[in-house]
Order: structure tokens, then C-alpha cells, then sequence
């Protein structure tokens, strides 16, 4: 499996649980998987619990070491600040992402953390990748939390596993 491909795994998994689906892998340069997480916010009741916070620390653990050098984090959403500032803070080489946010993200849209002069360590970034099936697996996820009204019932599993993907790069929309 593509760490894209990992990613969407967790992020489907995470509506599964009730979670936004969001999924973050960090891969080494090797390609092999230090790390990998789906959201999981209120099943810890913990507003830091994202997908990619998780993954980060993973890797970390799984490295001995508080930086990931040469590693890649790959998310399924567009990283929100505090998440591509964590990035940031663990070196990583490369933040890799499906579907674009222009209201919470935090790399192309909104405070554009590595635009800033105050962030010391800039990654590469790669936004993009299966941004259709990315942003089809929340179009599904919040569709469901719609139409379950006050009940607050999560997804049907149908509805999330049930995206397509019919288009990857650039130009997807969302």
C-alpha cells in the first residue's frame, strides 16, 4: 500500500469510531511505516488528538529520537496549524496531503505556517494526492452526521467506505 492509500485506511477507520476522518502515516526514507493514526479527539477527549499528532509521535517513539529527518507525514487533509507547526517542530523532509482545507488548513490556505518567518524548519510540501477520494471520505462522513439529525449517530459504513476515486492531483475540488 501507498502511505496515501495507509492514510485513507485510517481516516476510514476513524469515521468508523465517530471521528473526523482524517489519517496521517510518516514514512521513512526507506518507505517503510514509523507511524499511523485516524483522528481521535473525542475518543480520548483530547483537542491535540489528530491523526497526524499522533503519527508524529509514533514515529518518534518507534525512531528514539524527538526529530524525523528524512521522513515524510502523509494526511489525508490539509494539516491545520497546529498540526503543520508540529510537522515543523519534527523536521520532518516532507508533508504530503490529499484534500485541500481553505477553511482550517494550515499550509496553503489560512496562516500558512511555513510561510511565516517565525517557522524554522520548512518542508517540502505535496498537496494533491487522491484529493477527490480524500475529500469524498469527509463529504460522506458529514453527510452522515446530516442526516442522522439530533441523534448524533455517526456514518453508515457504507456511506464511507463507499467513495470513489475518480481523480488524484490537483484540480479535484472539494
Amino acid at each position: 500500500m501507498t502511505p496515501i492509500e495507509i492514510a485513507l485506511e485510517e481516516a476510514r477507520a476513524a469515521a468508523l469510531r465517530g471521528e473526523v476522518p482524517v489519517g496521517a502515516v510518516v514514512t521513512d526514507a526507506a518507505g517503510r511505516v514509523l507511524g499511523r493514526a485516524g483522528n481521535r479527539v473525542e475518543q480520548d477527549r483530547d483537542a491535540s488528538a489528530h491523526a497526524e499528532i499522533l503519527a508524529l509521535r509514533q514515529a518518534a517513539a518507534a525512531r528514539g529520537s524527538p526529530r524525523l529527518p528524512g521522513c515524510t507525514l502523509t494526511v489525508t487533509l490539509e494539516p491545520c496549524p497546529m498540526c503543520a507547526q508540529a510537522a515543523s517542530f519534527f523536521r520532518v523532509k516532507r508533508v504530503a496531503f490529499g484534500a485541500y482545507d481553505p477553511k482550517g488548513g494550515g499550509v496553503e490556505h489560512g496562516a500558512r505556517i511555513y510561510a511565516a518567518p517565525s517557522c524554522h524548519h520548512v518542508p517540502e510540501v505535496v498537496g494533491g494526492l487522491r484529493e477527490r477520494e480524500c475529500g469524498d471520505v469527509l463529504r460522506a462522513f458529514f453527510a452522515g452526521l446530516r442526516g442522522a439529525g439530533a441523534a448524533g449517530a455517526g456514518p453508515r459504513e457504507a456511506e464511507v467506505n463507499g467513495a470513489k476515486a475518480e481523480g488524484e492531483g490537483l484540480g479535484g475540488g472539494n
